[in-house]
């Protein structure tokens, strides 16, 4: 009898086992009976407070319209890169990131196969079509595509950016101001007057105006160069000349001493400062700094791969959900709601809708990416989520703010297309044969740019140590094999 009752037991505890196998077993799916996947996204940038809050919101969404839910791992704007590097070379379980130009090297990554080929899977898309033929081109890694270009401003745009405070008690003509040379009497008189004042405030991102398509820092070819000859940019007169006039500046008190090592601080009174511009980029400085600033170009601005790759998202080669990935990404870039959830957060929480003043609405008649609203953020929950509107995707099916013109996108639009493409623009260099010598010139650029480029040290003494050490890391092979790929381009256009 007991050993009944302990075998009915025993085939209850199987039972039961094998029950809770099977709800382990069962996936999750969407009102349309499709089986809902969780994706995990690595995005650069802060966390934010609210960032689960508004995920709960857009899976909502996704999980309904594409039976995709959404994970996002963040990593702060210092960290990102040495973050992604252990995340891609360790195997780590994710489905996309961020990648550009300037972080997680989508060029290196592309080219090492840590990013999936989305040639085959996005030919088809909405996104596809929608975005300028550009940035896919710039996309293009030994002639398949890697990464889906965030669509924004695609030129290089450097600007100087100055307080509005001073330039209107000084009387600056800022719309004349555009070398490096052309800001010396001011800087002079604000170093005169404004004792609590930094007249050119830099940190260490920082680069001096740079004149040219850095195809691999620091070799490339210098904008306007039809001839397509590679140099050395630390070669180039322009270069010797602008570390020099920096050198000029810092030792006349014009720059902040610690400009090599600092970071960023809103607090500090500054006349200028250099930022990468866009249409209306005052405004979303003086939002940051909270003051107006006004902001005059540098240079023409020129259309490089570098800059058409300022913000990508990838997918990760290994992905179990290359289809579904891509269908997340088409979404994103074409849906309204969805962008503008996940760029500002929830409607009624962090920011409400408000209406375009009549004759604003009646001008912007008939041009793209004009929307029926404009948004106000809600100052006290607006510091719960503020993310950063690139990384995610692209600009023109977002709202702007309450401040700005409501044909903005418009204006970038116009802006993309009146920008020229530099002589090198669509040359995908490869790195193969030079790799080791490429690799080397990231420890020579940390030793040295910083300090070179904010004046913090004397060029006649430094530059030609940057020099000796860029030669024996073989920066002389590495503009012999640009030169010979390009020339070849230049043969096969």
């Amino acid at each position: 009898m007991k050993l009944k009752k302990f075998a009915s037991l025993g085939l209850a505890v199987v039972m039961a086992a094998g029950l809770l196998t099977g709800c382990g077993d069962k996936k999750e799916t969407n009102a349309n009976g499709e089986e809902v996947v969780e994706l995990t996204w690595w995005q650069i940038g802060d966390a934010q407070k609210d960032q689960d809050k508004v995920l709960e919101k857009v899976n909502e969404y996704t999980q309904e319209k594409i039976g995709v839910k959404l994970r996002i791992n963040t990593a702060g704007w210092g960290d990102y890169n040495q973050k992604m590097q252990v995340v891609v070379n360790t195997g780590d379980d994710w489905d996309l990131c961020f990648t550009c130009s300037w972080a997680n090297n989508y060029f290196q990554n592309a080219d090492k196969g840590a990013f999936l080929a989305l040639d085959d899977y996005i030919k088809d898309t909405e996104m596809y079509k929608n975005i300028d033929s550009r940035f896919w081109e710039a996309a293009k890694v030994q002639g398949k595509t890697y990464g889906v270009p965030s669509e924004k401003e695609i030129g290089s745009m450097p600007m100087w950016v100055f307080t509005k405070e001073y330039v209107d008690k000084y009387n600056v003509p800022v719309d004349e101001i555009h070398s490096l040379e052309d800001l010396e009497p001011w800087l002079k008189v604000i170093h005169e007057n404004e004792p609590d004042v930094v007249p050119m405030y830099l940190t260490s991102s920082y680069s001096a105006p740079t004149y040219m398509d850095l195809i691999q820092n620091p070799v490339g070819i210098e904008y306007g160069d039809e001839t397509l000859t590679v140099k050395n940019v630390f070669e180039t007169e322009k270069m010797k000349s602008t570390l020099d006039t920096m050198r000029k500046y810092y030792l006349a008190g014009y720059i902040n001493k610690d400009a090599a090592t600092a970071s960023d601080d809103k607090s500090i009174k500054r006349f200028v400062t250099k930022g990468d511009g866009q249409p209306y980029a005052e405004l979303v400085w003086g939002k940051d700094l909270g003051y107006e600033v006004v902001a005059t170009p540098i240079m023409d601005t020129y259309v490089t791969n570098i800059s058409a790759r300022g913000a990508l998202t990838a997918i990760n080669a290994q992905t179990k959900h290359p289809e579904k990935a891509v269908e997340l990404l088409n979404l994103i870039n074409t849906d309204e709601y969805l962008r503008n959830l996940l760029n500002y957060g929830i409607e009624g929480e962090h920011w409400d809708k408000v209406e375009v003043p009549e004759d604003e609405a009646k001008a912007a008649e008939g041009k793209p990416y004009v929307y029926e609203n404009k948004i106000k953020l809600n100052e006290e929950t607006r510091k719960n989520y503020s993310v950063s509107y690139w990384v995610q995707g692209g600009l023109f099916n977002t709202y702007v703010l309450e401040n700005e013109p409501v044909d903005k996108w418009a204006t970038f639009k116009e802006f993309n297309d009146s920008s020229v493409e530099a002589p090198s623009f669509g040359f995908d260099f490869d790195l193969n044969p030079v790799s080791t010598e490429v690799a080397g010139f990231g420890n020579v650029m940390d030793e040295f740019g910083k300090s070179l480029f904010t004046g913090s040290v004397d060029p006649e003494e430094y530059l030609p140590k940057l020099q000796e050490k860029l030669e024996a890391t073989g920066i002389d092979k590495v503009i012999a094999e640009m030169q010979k790929q390009i020339d070849e381009w230049k043969a096969s256009k």
